[in-house]
């Protein structure tokens, strides 16, 4: 009965420094790394939660058998098997670390350059990983990986077919991204009509969000086919086009020099304006009520624009109303012809 204290003890000590590594330790490491303020302690820290934990039970079960087996409780071959369980075990915990940073590195690094998408690079990384650390796994329990390549090989062709669907939106997607035709952030308008900010480009689909706070799913084939405009390319800043009619009898020099007073000042006090972009006007035609041109001013990114279109045409219309300059209305005169008198 003596010879199970040892491993008992051992199995214990593994489980009650698991507990205390994780509710503790890492808690404190934690505070140590963020002091020292060294690029991703904070992923560092989350990569481990939960897997100090398994390593210390993986150590303490280690022991015990090692005690167990030099004891002669237990014979060589379960011996040998139990190792390559719990190397196994701990093997695959390094994978899920190695995984975790992998991932979390790609988010971060995609964070920093704008327009790429975070999901579909960090998940790749994570099954990349992953493939690496099984094909380890197998190698280490004596396992031949050299006819589980061939066999992949052999295999991939089948399983490209059945995931043709699969595998075309996964590479359309990372054509999307590297072409950079696409980013995350943009604004598009659809060939259909549908439009809204790039929120997210997965292996799947591309997740667009309306101005409406809706979602359009779009399947990264559809995407990197169809005809679509990106209004954050090749920069964010856009001209906007504003219609503005006057009367015949106005003064043209007159309301080109009030209409550019306004949009000048819509320039410098609206926040989504370009404030070094000069506004021009630009005569067009002669309308049947009126003479028609055009108002340009240049705004942030595409969304500003109805922000800037707001403040000019309500400047505009209270400007012409003090200088007295008519924007006329549709109107008809309407003559009635008698009908002559029986004779």
């Amino acid at each position: 009965m003596k010879h199970w204290i040892v491993p008992v003890a051992l199995l214990l000590i593994g489980l009650i420094t698991g507990i205390i590594s994780e509710r503790v330790l890492l808690n404190k490491l934690k505070g140590f790394i963020a002091r020292t303020k060294l690029p991703g302690n904070e992923l560092f820290i989350q990569s481990l939660r939960g897997i100090t934990f398994i390593w210390l039970v993986v150590a303490g079960v280690s022991g015990a058998v090692i005690s167990l087996h030099v004891n002669g409780l237990i014979s060589a071959s379960v011996f040998a098997i139990l190792q390559k369980i719990l190397s196994s075990i701990f093997l695959y915990s390094v994978t899920i670390v190695a995984a975790r940073l992998a991932a979390g590195f790609v988010t971060v690094l995609s964070q920093k350059v704008e327009g790429i998408s975070a999901s579909l690079l960090s998940n790749l990384a994570r099954i990349v990983v992953f493939v690496f650390g099984i094909l380890t796994i197998l190698q280490t329990i004596g396992f031949s990986i050299t006819p589980i390549l061939a066999t992949l090989g052999i295999g991939g062709l089948a399983l490209a077919l059945a995931f043709q669907d699969t595998l075309s939106n996964l590479f359309s997607g990372l054509y999307l991204i590297i072409s950079r035709q696409v980013r995350t952030g943009d604004y598009v308008k659809l060939e259909t009509g549908q439009e809204g900010y790039v929120i997210d480009i997965t292996w799947r689909n591309t997740i667009i969000k309306e101005i409406s706070n809706n979602v359009i799913i779009v399947p990264n084939t559809k995407l990197a086919s169809a005809i679509f405009t990106n209004y954050h390319l090749p920069a964010k800043e856009i001209t906007v086009p504003i219609q503005v009619g006057v009367s015949y009898h106005s003064d043209l020099e007159r309301v080109e020099q009030v209409t550019l007073e306004v949009a000048q000042e819509v320039m410098q006090e609206v926040s989504q304006c370009v404030p070094d972009f000069k506004p021009f006007i630009r005569f067009q035609t002669f309308g049947e009520f009126s003479i028609h041109f055009t108002v340009f001013l240049r705004v942030n990114e595409f969304f500003d624009q109805n922000i800037a279109k707001h403040e000019f045409i309500k400047r505009l219309h209270k400007r012409y109303q003090q200088e007295r300059i008519e924007i006329p209305f549709p109107s008809r005169d309407v003559y009635l012809k008698e009908k002559p008198e029986d004779s």
